[in-house]
């Protein structure tokens, strides 16, 4: 069982960088604090960059009509349906231009270890500066292979992209623009997470019945059903996720990550309580 050196509510050296890019150091945001005491998350001029757009969203009263304007605009502000002017090459052999943020979100559905998913857990690691803990192996250890192959995910799934890291701000300021306007007084969400090995993880400690402090990998599906989580694992993780640590939810988008009311869940520690089915 891994121990946190600095206490039991920091986030360890070891799961995170020094800096990032919000409002939040990583040590306060990652740490166990947050989780029980959340503020609200601001990604580095993405508001004042996009600051038109939310103010158009204030006039709108329908969700549905809101997330229908909000891929309207990513497609205006990406040229996601002129990627020829946004300098891509219509005679290039991979067609880089369909890497925009709905194939991140679908790609990460069919596989939380594929190239989508290394995409997505770097972004989480440079705008947060939460470490990826985790891609189709450990990445404890830098100089692995496991963390070459994580790396190159990575590097193929950002070449020639139309600012897919850029996307994914928006995406996560949209999402969090419209939890306040849908739940207004909710601050967290009880989420559940299917595993078979409690010991697979980093855990930080262990109290009574059940109850772990755990390092989440820096970005993770949970579910909002325990019944649907419970086809994952033999086992079931049930915590309280600040909603400031979801990048999606189910019904932000018509027909994005529905049927398995899945909630992507960026990381740090957290105290979760472990179930058998």
């Amino acid at each position: 069982m891994a121990k946190s050196t600095s206490g039991e509510a920091t986030l360890p050296a070891w799961a995170r960088r020094s800096i990032n890019r919000c409002n939040l150091p990583p040590v306060i945001l990652g740490s166990l604090t947050f989780q029980q005491q959340p503020a609200p998350l601001l990604i580095d001029g993405v508001h004042a960059l996009h600051q038109n757009f939310f103010q158009a969203m204030d006039g709108l009263a329908e969700p549905t009509i809101r997330a229908l304007h909000f891929r309207q605009y990513m497609c205006s502000a990406f040229l996601l349906d002129q990627v020829e002017h946004a300098g891509a090459d219509p005679q290039q052999r991979v067609k880089r231009h369909k890497a925009d943020y709905l194939r991140l979100l679908r790609g990460w559905l069919f596989n939380a270890d594929g190239r989508e998913a290394a995409v997505l857990k770097h972004w989480v690691e440079s705008r947060f500066g939460l470490l990826p803990r985790n891609h189709r192996g450990s990445l404890k250890d830098i100089n692995s292979p496991c963390y070459a192959a994580y790396l190159a995910d990575v590097s193929r799934g950002l070449y020639n992209a139309n600012a897919l890291e850029a996307q994914l701000d928006l995406l996560y300021s949209f999402c969090q623009y419209e939890l306040k306007r849908r739940f207004p007084a909710q601050q967290h969400w009880l989420l559940y997470r299917g595993i078979n090995r409690i010991e697979a993880h980093e855990l930080l400690n262990r109290n009574e019945a059940g109850h772990y402090q755990l390092v989440l990998n820096n970005l993770s599906s949970f579910s909002s059903d325990r019944d649907t989580a419970s086809a994952f694992g033999d086992a079931i993780l049930e915590t309280q996720v600040p909603g400031a640590k979801l990048l999606y939810f189910p019904g932000l988008l018509p027909d994005i990550l529905q049927g398995e009311q899945e909630h992507l869940v960026i990381g740090g520690v957290y105290q979760v309580q472990l179930s058998w089915w």
